[in-house]
């Protein structure tokens, strides 16, 4: 397990260093259960995942994780409210059918919601649709006809949603291959990682 803690995502540092120490914590399609197991290592907080995928259901147990198997939508149901400091959804959030919904009740369950995912505006994405090909990246390695994603949003789109919304943007970050991007991030990083709020 001492891998895990060597091979961190520089996405994954920026969470921890914004989360407090000894926080509950929801971690929706927590995948493999990588970011829950660092956060727990390094901010001792309380986390429990839900998780659909059986394979890395048994990832997240190998690593000592508490994982619920279900969809986002159904497992979140179950949770009685103001149960959690900190909601993630980390790469999950463009796999999710209801957004409003999911989005609605993890505010009921927590204050602040921490949404990460691949900015399908990054200059590569551009150039593929540009020559008629759909976008594959890193952060979007998959085809079409494979893709486990339903919605396709860039930093734009989504800092439109929050206005709209009226959710607050308490704090916000974005990367490429590791490292922050500052300048131009629709167009030059490939992750956002978002701190909302009500």
């Amino acid at each position: 397990m001492t891998d895990i803690l060597r091979k961190i995502p520089s996405e994954y540092k920026k969470i921890a260093s914004v989360i407090e120490p000894n926080a509950k914590v929801l971690d929706l399609g927590c995948g493999d259960g990588r970011l829950m197991y660092y956060l727990s290592k390094t901010k001792d907080i309380n986390a429990q995942g839900i998780e659909l995928n059986d394979s890395l259901i048994y990832s997240c147990v190998e690593k000592g994780l508490t994982v619920f198997h279900s969809d986002i939508e159904g497992g979140i149901e179950a949770y009685p409210p103001k149960s959690f400091d900190y909601i993630i959804l980390y790469n999950s959030l463009q796999e999710v059918k209801k957004i409003d919904f999911v989005i609605e009740e993890c505010f009921r369950l927590g204050k602040i919601i921490i949404i990460g995912f691949p900015n399908f505006a990054y200059i590569t994405a551009r150039i593929d649709l540009l020559f008629g090909n759909s976008p594959v990246t890193k952060n979007l390695p998959y085809q079409w006809y494979n893709s486990p994603n339903l919605r396709f949003l860039s930093i734009k789109d989504f800092e439109t949603f929050c206005f709209e919304k009226k959710y607050k943007i308490a704090n916000k970050f974005f990367y490429r291959t590791g490292k922050e991007i500052k300048l131009l991030p629709n167009l030059f990083a490939q992750t956002a990682v978002y701190f909302i709020t009500k």
